[in-house]
C-alpha cells in the first residue's frame, strides 16, 4: 500500500485522508489493550471469566465427591474464586509483556492509515495491513485497539498520543468506524 504518492487519484485521495502517528510502544499500552478487550468483548469476557468460573465448579464438585460440610464448601468458594481472578488478571499482565517484547525492537514507531489500511514502520521492522485483518475495533483513554475477526486473534494497537495533530485522533476515528465495527 502506497500511501506517499500514486498514480491513480484512489490514492492522492487516500494521501490527503491518510493520518500519522509516531510513537514508541509500550508494555503498559499492551496491558490496557488487553484489559479493554477482556471488559468489553466476548472473546476477551469469555477468556477472563474461564479461571473463575473454573475455580467455582472445581470446588463445588471436589466438595460434593468428598462430602465436605457447607462451611468448608463455602470457605474454599470464597476462597479459590478470588485466586482465580487475581491470576486471570496476572496472566493478563504477562501476556501483554510477552507482546509487548515482540515490538519493543521496533523502536520508534510511525503509523500511517488511511481508507485501505495501516503502514507501521520501525526502526527495525515494518509492515502493512488491510482493515479486512480485523473485525472490530475499541477506544480507550489512550489507546485505539483494533481486534481480529473469526479466525485472526490478533490484537493491534495506536496509542493517542503519538497523533501528530490533536485532530487526527478524531481522523483515525472517522477512518476506523467506516472500515471496522465499533465495540
Amino acid at each position: 500500500m502506497d500511501i506517499r504518492r500514486g498514480e491513480s487519484s484512489q490514492r492522492n485521495t487516500d494521501f490527503r485522508t491518510a493520518v500519522e502517528f509516531v510513537y514508541r510502544p509500550t508494555a503498559a499500552d499492551f496491558e490496557e489493550a488487553l484489559r479493554a478487550r477482556a471488559r468489553r468483548s466476548p472473546a476477551g469476557r469469555a477468556q477472563a471469566l474461564m479461571a473463575p468460573l473454573v475455580a467455582a465448579i472445581a470446588v463445588t464438585v471436589f466438595s460434593a465427591v468428598q462430602e465436605e460440610p457447607l462451611a468448608v464448601w463455602i470457605i474454599s468458594l470464597v476462597l479459590a474464586v478470588p485466586v482465580a481472578f487475581w491470576a486471570t488478571a496476572r496472566g493478563l499482565r504477562t501476556m501483554a509483556r510477552r507482546m509487548f517484547s515482540m515490538v519493543e525492537p521496533y523502536g520508534q514507531c510511525q503509523t500511517v492509515a488511511n481508507d485501505r489500511g495501516a503502514v507501521t514502520t520501525g526502526e527495525r521492522a515494518s509492515f502493512s495491513m488491510d482493515w479486512t485483518v480485523f473485525r472490530e475495533y475499541l477506544e480507550t483513554p489512550g489507546l485505539f485497539v483494533l481486534l481480529g475477526g473469526d479466525r485472526a486473534a490478533g490484537v493491534a494497537l495506536l496509542p493517542k498520543r503519538g497523533a501528530q495533530d490533536p485532530a487526527d485522533v478524531d481522523r483515525l476515528r472517522a477512518i476506523l468506524e467506516r472500515n471496522l465495527k465499533r465495540l
